[in-house]
């Protein structure tokens, strides 16, 4: 079954709109949690934009599933993740500048400094995923760096409109992702996918895992959180068992 990590990051960013206490992130995080997600992803950035430090220790130390905490190769983050050990980190690029992450670590130019951070991370114990691009030149490089899993990079796939383009995009992502897990390499998703285009990702076998937040939280302002983790949840299953009997 491939497993589903809701995003809550908007949550916070809601909260942080009036500088207040509510909405809660451990409460919401809860009814994901009771509604099909199977673990809660955050991004704890370098400027905080959203996550704060006191809510990767809450949601860490509260949530009955698991946190995979997505973070740059930032030295001050870096020491938050090691103090709280989230079960997962998934190591990201990021710049101040962008609204949200544009596209995969560059591992060729950054190669000895993410091995560093994926050291330091995997001496506490903490998995170590790289959100990287569907490239197979990359498989040896994560391989080198010794993470444990990949997420890889959807956002292309998700912002073309043109079919010729999505399926090439897709038949990418499908050769790399039959490499990497004959490699030993656990493959995850995410960046852009929604209730409308998930379902072309869901066939690719050999994916394990979704992150999804942004149009789960726009969707549940329409018919709450619980009902739009449910239906994404449904999504996902419906799309994966119609890939199995295909196969057979």
């Amino acid at each position: 079954m491939i497993n589903l990590g809701v995003n809550i990051d908007h949550i916070a960013t809601l909260r942080n709109a009036r500088g207040d206490f509510f909405p809660s992130i451990l409460h919401f995080a809860s009814i994901v949690e009771s509604s099909g997600g199977d673990f809660i992803t955050i991004h704890l950035r370098e400027d905080r934009r959203h996550i704060k430090d006191d809510d990767l220790t809450l949601l860490r130390e509260n949530i009955t599933t698991f946190l995979n905490l997505e973070m740059a190769c930032n030295s001050d983050v870096l020491g938050k993740a090691l103090t709280a050990c989230p079960h997962k980190v998934t190591l990201v690029p990021e710049r101040r500048e962008e609204v949200t992450t544009e596209g995969g670590l560059d591992l060729k130019n950054n190669l000895n400094k993410i091995k560093d951070f994926t050291a330091a991370l995997k001496e506490k114990g903490i998995i170590v995923s790289l959100f990287i691009e569907a490239d197979q030149d990359l498989i040896e490089k994560t391989l080198e760096i010794g993470a444990d899993e990949v997420e890889i990079h959807t956002g292309s796939y998700s912002l073309k409109t043109g079919e010729p383009e999505r399926t090439l995009i897709l038949k990418k992502i499908s050769d790399f992702t039959d490499i990497a897990v004959r490699s030993g390499i656990k493959v995850c998703a995410g960046h852009g996918l929604n209730y409308h285009n998930v379902g072309r990702v869901c066939g690719i076998s050999g994916i394990s895992e979704l992150n999804i937040g942004y149009s789960i939280i726009a969707r549940s302002l329409e018919v709450g959180l619980a009902n739009a983790v449910n239906e994404m949840r449904a999504n996902i299953d419906k799309y994966e068992l119609l890939n199995c009997v295909v196969k057979r």
